[in-house]
């Protein structure tokens, strides 16, 4: 849930596409999202992207590899949310308030799948996918990262004790954030979600 450096999308060779790629990748990015990467059947996204299948292949080379993009692009979205909140407040108690109450809307939204797409998505694959679980520890652990240093950063400021252990912390915060994330594609309100969230601060008021 952290934005990062990508890698510029290749380009593909021959005559330009006639769609609208970033269109298309959203469209495959919300399927994803919803039914997950084994979940998702290939005709499924030529269908939901509006492409033929020799256009999918020029533009995106294989499932595996929109799955990435698809990915990417969901950190992105999910990245500027998640860091605009942690950095809201110079308080560390108000930031991860704030960061709670983000993901509580965001794992709510009316116009999108709910849920968190990276919390949800490869916990369990076939071996042949173990790149794709490897790609969801990677994106989990940098938000756990990110949640470090803004503790790190309070602690430095005499907002936190200075004998707080960041590294617990974080891996705490981590996971009510993933539970968030799947407690909301099992139904949960944003209300409940939020309450949830609040309770989780009671850590750092000790």
């Amino acid at each position: 849930m952290v934005t990062k450096i990508i890698d510029a999308p290749r380009k593909a060779r021959g005559r330009p596409p006639s769609f609208d790629r970033e269109t298309a990748l959203v469209a495959a990015m919300r399927l994803f999202w919803d039914r997950g990467y084994e979940g998702t059947s290939f005709d499924d996204l030529i269908a939901v992207m509006g492409i033929s299948a020799s256009s999918f292949y020029n533009s995106f080379g294989s499932k595996e590899a929109l799955y990435h993009e698809a990915i990417d692009a969901y950190a992105r979205q999910a990245g500027a949310w998640f860091v605009t909140a942690l950095q809201v407040n110079d308080s560390t108690v108000e930031a991860f308030r704030a960061l709670f109450d983000a993901a509580a809307r965001e794992f709510t939204r009316c116009d999108a799948p709910s849920g968190c797409m990276i919390a949800t998505a490869a916990t369990q694959c076939s071996p042949a996918q173990n790149r794709l679980k490897a790609m969801m520890i990677d994106q989990r652990r940098m938000a756990e990262d990110a949640m470090k240093q803004r503790l790190a950063q309070g602690v430095a400021k005499g907002d936190l004790p200075k004998d707080t252990d960041v590294d617990a912390l974080a891996a705490y915060f981590s996971v009510v954030m993933q539970g968030l994330g799947i407690q909301a594609r099992d139904g949960a309100s944003r209300k409940k979600l939020t309450e949830i969230g609040h309770m989780a601060l009671a850590v750092l008021k000790r």
